[in-house]
């Protein structure tokens, strides 16, 4: 088969050990990403095979209608409405799901969270341009850094990795404060953690508040203006999950505000993030690329299934085929 890795910036696919479950197929990786149609097209049309780096890049009707000899798509981790399932099925292109794990995005999370309160980054900047002990060079932000414990640890999404920031938490002695739905809010209280008594409650008492809930029609856009406007001033607000959870434009407008008055994200609206985000010019913006599931162990994990399901595909035997009205040869 020919087989197209899309979206590797770092080229790391190439020197993953699960690559030998290709060898015998012809494989090209992209290591840049194409937005337009007529490009994605022209660039994919060859393949019978694509491999996706997580959502890294969409698949909508049109475009699957433009790829005439694709046969199979190999998800990294999970679907997340990135692909169009029903189009792909009524092309007759199967759709193979993989595996992630929680491990890599919790630490980061934690990570982001530990940076953020210190200032560790702006401190270690400023250090390389001989200033000490200085986080700004701007009065009015140059104030310390402060410790976690005894401070509250809200954590919207009390899933696996919610549950795993919520152990990071009492490891360092921060109170957990959950919102989500009942049965999170349960499954915490039952876990020792607290449940928000409400969603302003939540909003106004965290000192760190961390999103971890997954993308859907019901969940896009659900942090609102007025819930940021709710946030302390010293708060936090962590982003490791999807920019469009929060509402376009609310948080470049209330950071200004300084409600939140800080902010620490590794996802965004449009990936990779232009050069000239107004999110990469505020100072109280700690901001990642992406890197949640960016990391060896991780990428041995998700390839290592995504390419186990190219090669399964291929011999007749892959079980884990999405979409499940999918019928071969239907154009």
């Amino acid at each position: 088969m020919k087989i197209a890795i899309l979206d590797d910036y770092q080229n790391a696919t190439a020197s993953l050990r699960c690559m030998d479950l290709l060898r015998g197929h012809e494989v090209k990786v992209f290591n840049s990403t194409t937005r337009g149609l007529g490009q994605l097209a022209i660039r994919l049309a060859p393949f019978d095979a694509l491999v996706l780096i997580r959502e890294r890049t969409a698949l909508n009707r049109a475009l699957l209608a433009k790829l005439p000899n694709l046969k199979l798509i190999s998800q990294t981790g999970k679907l997340s409405g990135h692909v169009d399932v029903a189009a792909a099925t009524e092309l007759g292109i199967a759709i193979a799901e993989g595996v992630g794990s929680p491990t890599a995005p919790a630490e980061l999370t934690w990570a982001l969270i530990m940076a953020a309160a210190r200032k560790i980054v702006p401190y270690a900047n400023n250090l390389k341009d001989g200033l000490w002990q200085t986080a700004s060079i701007n009065p009015a932000l140059n104030g310390l850094g402060v410790v976690l414990k005894g401070r509250t640890l809200g954590i919207w999404g009390y899933g696996k990795i919610g549950q795993m920031i919520a152990g990071y938490a009492r490891a360092f002695g921060m109170p957990v404060l959950v919102w989500g739905s009942q049965s999170s809010r349960d499954k915490a209280v039952a876990d020792g953690h607290g449940a928000a008594d409400s969603r302003e409650a939540f909003f106004e008492q965290a000192d760190v508040l961390s999103l971890h809930l997954r993308l859907n029609a019901e969940t896009r856009g659900i942090v609102t203006a007025a819930d940021l406007a709710r946030m302390k001033t010293s708060a936090i607000l962590v982003n490791t999950s999807r920019a469009e959870l929060v509402q376009p434009g609310a948080l470049e407008q209330a950071l200004p505000q300084g409600r939140p008055g800080f902010a620490a994200l590794d996802v965004f609206e449009s990936e990779p993030l232009a050069a000239d985000s107004p999110l990469l010019r505020m100072p109280t913006v700690l901001a990642t690329p992406h890197l949640g599931y960016v990391e060896q162990d991780s990428y041995e994990l998700y390839f290592q299934y995504a390419f186990q399901n190219v090669a399964d595909f291929v011999a007749g035997t892959c079980d884990k085929i999405n979409n499940p009205d999918y019928k071969a040869n239907a154009r």
